[in-house]
């Protein structure tokens, strides 16, 4: 095929490609300092095996290219050596390295915590429940998550079903919401605006449906809605779900108010 006919699905292939890194539920597009290191980390590690790859490439293409009558290779044992025990190594010990250094900034256990969230998972949605100072709840909301723009927020994840997975891709990495376990994962937005968040472990029929939105707001707005808006509810009840027949989940029994952008 000429490359000038090569050259539009190339660039439709590309653009479709790149469409992938933006919206509301990409890693690739982070809102936050978690989010944005485990984007870097990603791009890093992509470079890398584009680069394995072009090199693994090129030499199939030397070693298939070479003239069957030409001079015999002799130096195999230092391209093992090097390709295959150096190479890997250094490869290995750097990536240790920036792991650890990037895991300890994507945890955040070493910044203070401005606002505390206990996030509770059952089949097949979330609820929230946002803290005061003294620990004691406030408000809470359903498959809604409102956030303060530019404070760090400490989630605490538990369930009281099923194993599910909080995971809120634009802001960071996903944790396991685990029933009589309490898991901690803190998370800061530096955007405004509108992202989405999901389960990221199969928990039943209705996985794929239990998703939620997050909505960040500046801090003054934030504080207006807790203060104002918000309305307390330690059993808020669930949207209405589709179920299979015989299948019921079990329903909390009092409402709460969702917070509107």
């Amino acid at each position: 095929m000429p490359l000038q006919a090569m050259r539009i699905p190339a660039l439709a292939a590309g653009a479709c490609a790149a469409s992938g890194c933006r919206g509301v539920q990409s890693a690739l597009d982070p809102a936050g300092p978690a989010a944005a290191t485990i984007a870097q980390t990603w791009w890093l590690m992509a470079a890398g095996a584009t680069l394995v790859l072009a090199l693994v490439l090129a030499l199939l293409w030397y070693t298939l290219a070479r003239r069957q009558d030409g001079a015999d290779f002799r130096h195999g044992t230092r391209v093992i050596v090097l390709g295959g025990l150096v190479l890997p190594t250094a490869a290995l010990i750097a990536l240790l390295v920036y792991g650890t250094d990037a895991g300890r900034r994507v945890m955040a256990m070493d910044e203070a915590v401005d606002l505390v969230v206990e996030v509770e998972g059952r089949q097949w949605f979330w609820t929230f429940h946002y803290l005061d100072d003294g620990g004691a709840r406030v408000a809470s909301t359903v498959n809604t998550l409102a956030l303060p723009r530019g404070r760090m927020v400490e989630f605490r994840v538990s369930s009281v079903d099923v194993i599910h997975s909080f995971w809120i891709p634009r802001l960071g990495g996903k944790i396991d919401a685990i029933p009589g376990r309490t898991n901690t994962l803190r998370l800061r937005a530096d955007l405004e605006g509108r992202m989405r968040g999901q389960c990221a472990e199969f928990c039943g029929l209705q996985h794929a449906r239990m998703a939620f939105d997050v909505v960040s707001w500046p801090g003054e707005r934030f504080d207006a809605w807790l203060a104002d808006d918000a309305r307390p509810s330690p059993t808020p009840s669930p949207p209405p779900v589709e179920l299979p027949a015989a299948r019921t989940p079990a329903t909390p029994s009092q409402s709460t108010g969702t917070p509107t952008q």
